[in-house]
C-alpha cells in the first residue's frame, strides 16, 4: 500500500477558474484541468520568480515534488493554448495556508510587484491585480 500524500499548502485561491479561447463556444470546446496546487506552483515560481526549494518549503513538499507540479502544469497549460482547449481550474491535494482569507474576502494582506519587489498594504475591496506599481508600473500581484 502506498504511503498518502501529503497535502500542499496554497496561499491563493483565484475568483476565476475557468479561462477558454475567445471566439469558439464553450460546447465545441475540449478541457485542460489545471489542480489548485498546480495553479500555485506556477504562481510561485513564475509568477513571483521563486526558486524552486522556497517556493517548495512554502507549499511544505519537497523540491521534486515541486519541480514535478510546475512541469505538469506548465504543460497542461501549453496544451490549451497550442490546442485551443479551455484551462479549467479544480480540485487537487492541497490545504489552505494558515491566515488565508481568500481571494473574495479581500485576498492578502500584502500587494506585490513581481517585477520590481516592492510592497504595499492591501487595502481591503481593492484587488491587487487592479494597481500598477508606482517604482515600475507593473500590475501588483497578492501574496502570502
Amino acid at each position: 500500500m502506498p504511503r498518502p500524500r501529503r497535502l500542499r499548502w496554497v496561499g491563493f485561491q483565484p475568483n476565476i477558474t475557468y479561462f477558454k479561447p475567445n471566439g469558439i463556444r464553450m460546447i465545441d470546446l475540449d478541457e485542460s484541468v489545471l489542480t489548485v496546487d498546480e495553479f500555485e506552483a506556477i504562481r510561485l515560481k513564475d509568477l513571483f520568480g521563486l526558486e524552486q526549494e522556497e517556493a517548495a518549503k512554502k507549499m511544505h513538499i519537497s523540491q521534486p515534488t515541486f519541480h514535478r507540479l510546475v512541469l505538469s502544469a506548465r504543460k497542461k497549460i501549453a496544451d490549451a493554448i497550442v490546442n485551443s482547449k479551455a484551462i479549467k481550474i479544480e480540485g487537487g491535494n492541497f490545504k489552505m495556508a494558515p491566515g488565508f482569507r481568500g481571494a473574495r474576502a479581500g485576498g492578502t494582506n500584502v500587494c506585490v510587484c513581481p517585477n520590481c519587489g516592492y510592497e504595499e498594504s492591501h487595502v481591503r475591496g481593492i484587488p491587487c491585480t487592479s494597481k500598477k506599481c508606482p517604482r515600475c508600473g507593473t500590475m501588483m500581484v497578492g501574496k502570502f
